[in-house]
């Protein structure tokens, strides 16, 4: 460390290499931490589909640190940490371990529960380590964690204002206990939990000897100046685009209730080195989940500005300062307490960023990229007679939508959708088959799903799945996007809409929504999946012709 800076009140002013050290560090916990998360989690949602994210907040609950995980996670975990910091002013301890998930006290949805466990060194409060995970089942009306039929939040899961689940380094084994009791799927509840824990408490682990050895207050200057380096590299971008004021504007679907069209409006202002995102126009809230609590709306407009900076930019704290938020509560982006949201971290969230995106795409056009695809997520449950007594939540993750094209080329296929950019895997598919009462008889690239352009979108996937299950099961479907297909960018074109059927054993088929509940699933029936595909980039007349043979050998078009 240098000698000490008297404009920074007598702490040390770090010195860049140690700066840089120190950064790489704490990104290097952040990691660690995703791994044991991953490596000790119980439930496939977790341990194969990866639904998890890591952070690191300062005392302050500035976000200092992030692992590559779920992009609209990670930008509302601060504020679950200002939660506890609110709720528990003046008795946190060392040792306390503390939980929420309630969207309208720091949370985005109620299947993300999140684990905020504070790092104390010479006397005081100096970090929060933070895990956020989606649970398989958060109780509630229906299997799953999603209820396409609520109307109110009461009727979507157990909700949990922040608590202290343990103190003193123990856990609070009653509250585990009402908790786990409260789902359907006890044992992965309370392994997935004891994983989140384990994870937030390697972070402290970690992170404590970098406090001795360099000193809290040392590591405290060191934090703030990795910050100011990261807004000031934000801040260079931003300068170098045009001025002025653009409107983009995304559709949802429906809400399930028989709302159509239901509009995210972005007016994005440009001045200086500064963005400011009003989103204020947007429809008034509905009456079903696709409703965005306030944190996951702010992550979402962090998730966009995300997208547009160079990948150099650490994105933490510093790096979301040029950026102002303006919204008015009522909006489907931000409801009023007691709206049920359990969508919104894929629906409206992904339209948040389509708007955004349409917003500027001619404003730094070479930045801007093709939509990514939507989410259309069902849930299964039901026996497997290999497992007696044993009751089954399968959540598909498998072929998933593709993600949009840019300047630098052709985007991924089946790389899944905005809010998670890539960070959701499907996983094995024999493990699927191994864990779970399937047979996955096709899963494959759809030919002709993405949307064309200079740079095409990336495909969609589609999949034949039969369910082998020991007796009748139930269906649940949440999401989006089988009216709206991924949005072409800059003369690109959209992406195909999903297309979702059930076909029974008899040969007989329906078409499933993206909103229904308590669908009826017979052993020997079949799910049929086609996914869309991500947005073009660019107009489809300038797509190279060498690019326009290689789809063709490739089998990328029909």
């Amino acid at each position: 460390m240098a000698a000490p800076d008297p404009e920074a009140g007598g702490r040390p002013a770090p010195d860049p290499v140690t700066l840089a050290v120190l950064d790489n560090r704490l990104r290097a916990i952040v990691e660690e931490m995703g791994e044991a998360m991953l490596r000790t989690s119980y439930s496939q949602i977790l341990n194969s589909s990866r639904d998890f994210s890591i952070a690191l907040c300062d005392a302050a609950c500035r976000l200092v640190a992030q692992a590559d995980h779920i992009p609209v996670h990670v930008g509302a975990m601060p504020w679950a940490a200002k939660a506890v910091a609110e709720a528990f002013a003046g008795e946190i301890r060392p040792g306390d371990t503390f939980l929420l998930n309630d969207p309208y006290h720091g949370g985005s949805h109620l299947p993300d529960l999140t684990i905020v466990l504070p790092v104390f060194a010479e006397g005081r409060l100096r970090f929060w380590s933070v895990v956020r995970a989606h649970q398989s089942d958060i109780g509630g009306a229906t299997h799953g964690g999603y209820n396409p039929g609520a109307t109110e939040i009461w009727q979507e899961g157990l909700r949990i204002p922040p608590i202290r689940l343990g103190e003193g380094g123990a856990l609070r084994e009653d509250l585990v206990r009402m908790l786990a009791t409260n789902t359907r799927i006890a044992r992965d509840f309370r392994g997935d939990l004891m994983a989140m824990i384990g994870a937030a408490r390697l972070g402290e682990q970690r992170l404590l000897p970098l406090l001795a050895k360099y000193g809290a207050e040392p590591m405290e200057a060191a934090v703030s100046a990795i910050l100011d380096l990261s807004e000031a590299h934000a801040r260079r971008i931003l300068a170098t685009w045009p001025d002025g004021t653009w409107l983009g504007e995304a559709f949802l679907d429906d809400d399930g209730f028989g709302r159509e069209e239901v509009a995210i409006r972005a007016r994005v202002t440009k001045r200086g080195d500064g963005l400011t995102v009003d989103l204020s126009d947007s429809d008034p809230q509905t009456t079903g989940f696709v409703n965005s609590s306030y944190p996951n709306m702010r992550s979402a407009v962090a998730m966009a500005f995300a997208f547009l900076l160079d990948p150099e930019v650490a994105k933490n704290d510093g790096a979301f300062r040029p950026l102002e938020v303006i919204a008015r509560e009522g909006t489907v982006v931000w409801a009023r307490e007691g709206a049920p949201v359990t969508l919104c971290t894929s629906h409206c969230s992904n339209e948040i960023v389509e708007a955004i995106i349409r917003a500027l795409q001619h404003c730094c056009p070479e930045r801007a990229m093709g939509g990514w695809g939507r989410r259309f997520r069902v849930a299964i449950t039901g026996q497997d007679a290999r497992r007696p007594r044993r009751r089954f939540v399968w959540h598909m993750f498998h072929a998933r939508p593709g993600g949009g094209g840019s300047a630098r080329g052709d985007g991924w296929s089946t790389a899944g959708e905005w809010h998670s950019a890539g960070g959701l895997k499907f996983g094995s598919v024999e493990m699927a088959e191994a864990r779970f009462p399937l047979l996955f008889e096709a899963h494959e690239f759809l030919p002709g799903s993405a949307g064309d352009g200079q740079h095409r979108g990336g495909l969609g996937g589609q999949l034949r799945l039969k369910i082998e299950s020991d007796g009748p099961c139930l269906a649940n479907t949440a999401g989006d996007g089988v009216r709206h297909g991924a949005a072409g960018m800059l003369g690109g074109r959209d992406g195909r809409p999903h297309h979702y059927r059930l076909r029974h054993a008899d040969g007989t088929e329906r078409v499933l929504k993206t909103k229904e509940v308590g669908i009826p699933v017979r052993p020997g029936d079949r799910l049929l999946v086609e996914a869309g595909g991500g947005g073009g980039w660019g107009p489809p007349e300038r797509r190279a012709p060498e690019a326009r043979a290689r789809d063709a050998a490739e089998g990328t078009v029909p």
